[in-house]
């Protein structure tokens, strides 16, 4: 099965929490502080690989977990850093933040991408030594790794897209002038995914063209197959619009040009501003007055022309020459800058929630989670740091603003005191 989209959730690891130690030696009075700082956590990376040609890996497996760093130890020991998690993706893939739609990545450039960075380790006790404060009790814990939703969107690196209803011969002039060998039967959505080819035409020339199946009338509102696989013309430099000449279907020729530029202007204005070259194929098989007039109308327009039949190769060396030709005049494949900020870190700054039930005041969320994991209730030190910060940023005042009378019990985060002025 092709799989081209994919939505799956990270997580970057934790940080390691700081150690609280002290130096202990035979001889050695009051040797101080010596907590470690705890590891990083592991980054999520995505790493492009060439060998995968589709997201089907990412249809069952949704959730991915970077390893946590470990914590500080005495002597001044640091925690081990999380390893990193690597995960492969097609050459090709656009990673996005589901969140916002954002680009975060093209993984067409051939470099990794760190999707998540893991937290930082946490510091250990020796670094809250002072003159004044020579046996600090306290150290900070480890920070959260970026956790977030993104989107894997591949879009196919093909030089040339070919396009065109169901059944006019876009495989068969595929495996014609490729390796490829995709599917062919006289029946419609013969094709149900891309096929890519490698198109040789002399010595140090060649390019990459991909069969896009299933466009038909209502293709931009997701009519048949061409609402999935539009995107994967977005990368094309040069679109090769087949046309069936034959007459067998019973459709015109005109109409069946125009229908397939109206649903490319409808997915994308720029993608229909693209260079286009017209192959009428089955010409072996065709009334000269229908190739004249699409040949006429394409003139009219000023796209190239080309009569070709992919059944009997009449025609086809030459629109190769022809694609050839005009690639060399163009830029090259296109690549998406990204546009997504990633901000400062992690965390949730915002205000605590404080809800009052039964007497007891429960205060929790926000930044006061993070501010109670890094303080040591047995060490006063540590407590007069937690209670001027409560006082500092406003929850005193919100508490008192709310009723709290003194002697009612506070819980903040599962730590229980009683209010006093």
């Amino acid at each position: 099965m092709f799989v081209d989209k994919a939505k799956i959730s990270i997580r970057a690891g934790k940080g390691g929490n700081g150690a609280v130690a002290f130096h202990r030696e035979k001889y050695v009075a009051s040797g101080g502080p010596d907590g470690g700082d705890g590891g990083d956590g592991g980054n999520i990376v995505l790493v492009p690989d060439p060998s995968m040609s589709t997201l089907m890996d990412f249809r069952y497996k949704r959730k991915y977990t970077a390893q946590n760093g470990s914590d500080g130890s005495g002597k001044r020991c640091s925690g081990k850093r999380g390893e990193d998690l690597i995960i492969k993706v097609p050459v090709g893939t656009v990673v996005r933040d589901a969140q916002s739609g954002a680009i975060m990545a093209d993984m067409s450039t051939g470099e990794s991408f760190i999707a998540a960075k893991g937290g930082k380790g946490g510091w250990g006790n020796s670094h809250f030594a002072t003159p004044t404060r020579q046996a600090p009790r306290f150290a900070k814990a480890g920070l959260p790794g970026i956790e977030r939703e993104i989107i894997l969107e591949l879009k196919l690196l093909a030089d040339v897209g070919l396009v065109g209803f169901p059944n006019v011969g876009k495989s068969t002039l595929l495996s014609v002038v490729s390796k490829a060998r995709p599917k062919i039967a006289n029946y419609h959505f013969t094709t149900l995914s891309p096929n890519l080819g490698v198109v040789y035409v002399s010595e140090g020339s060649s390019f990459v063209m991909a069969d896009i199946p299933g466009i038909i009338e209502g293709a931009s509102q997701g009519a048949g197959l061409g609402h999935d696989f539009l995107r994967h013309i977005d990368r094309c430099r040069l679109i090769v619009h087949v046309v069936d000449v034959s007459g067998i279907e019973g459709r015109d020729p005109v109409e069946d040009f125009d229908t397939i530029n109206r649903e490319l202007e409808e997915y994308s204005p720029e993608l229909a501003s693209r260079p286009m070259i017209v192959a009428a194929n089955k010409c072996d098989v065709a009334d000269d007055e229908q190739v004249s007039r699409l040949a006429q109308y394409a003139e009219k327009l000023g796209i190239p022309f080309y009569r070709i039949s992919a059944a009997t190769h009449e025609g086809v060396r030459e629109l190769t020459l022809a694609i050839a030709s005009k690639l060399s005049q163009l830029p090259p494949i296109v690549t998406y800058e990204p546009d997504f900020v990633e901000t400062a870190d992690n965390l949730d700054n915002s205000e605590p929630d404080i809800v009052e039930e039964d007497g007891c005041w429960y205060i929790s969320g926000g930044w006061i989670d993070r501010l109670v994991e890094n303080i040591n209730f047995s060490d006063y030190e540590s407590r007069m740091y937690f209670d001027r910060v409560l006082r500092d940023r406003g929850i005193f005042s919100r508490l008192e603003e709310l009723g709290v009378q003194e002697g009612d019990t506070v819980d903040v985060c599962g730590a229980q005191f009683e209010y006093r002025h």
